[in-house]
């Protein structure tokens, strides 16, 4: 029997099997969303101005402790509105005082969160460089 996809796999890439790669289990598909949630800068989503945590709109904010907690809210904000059935378990910013291979340039995130339709624990490591762009 052939599994059928959930939604497209961001970035869209080509899948001879289906066209398109697909997300196939609900667990990668709740965790695709969370990533566009943080990434996406309010306003860019069209017909929901207020979608998005904007994480790209802090790159050239200190990062420190008061910049940290403001992504922290705007985080669990979003979540609270769009994604309500995702608890955070932990939230964790690394910087260079926390790790001195941590680059001035980079923003880095792990979330670990608790999906709680799915009963699943998952992780969201994200590195944000501002010259580059995502990394991971």
């Amino acid at each position: 029997m052939k599994i059928r996809g959930l939604s497209p796999k961001l970035p869209l890439t080509i899948d001879h099997a289906d066209g398109h790669s697909l997300t196939k289990t609900h667990k990668e598909m709740v965790k695709q969303n969370l990533k566009m949630l943080i990434l996406t800068i309010p306003g860019e989503r069209i017909m929901d101005p207020k979608f998005g945590v904007g994480l790209k709109t802090f790159l050239f904010e200190q990062n420190d402790s008061a910049t940290q907690g403001a992504i922290s809210s705007k985080i669990k904000e979003q979540l609270g509105i769009y994604m309500p059935y995702i608890e955070i378990v932990d939230l964790d910013f690394q910087n260079t005082e926390s790790n001195s291979e941590i680059s001035d340039n980079l923003l880095h995130i792990k979330l670990e969160y608790w999906v709680q339709p799915l009963e699943a624990l998952d992780v969201i490591d994200l590195t944000y460089d501002s010259n580059r762009g995502l990394i991971t």
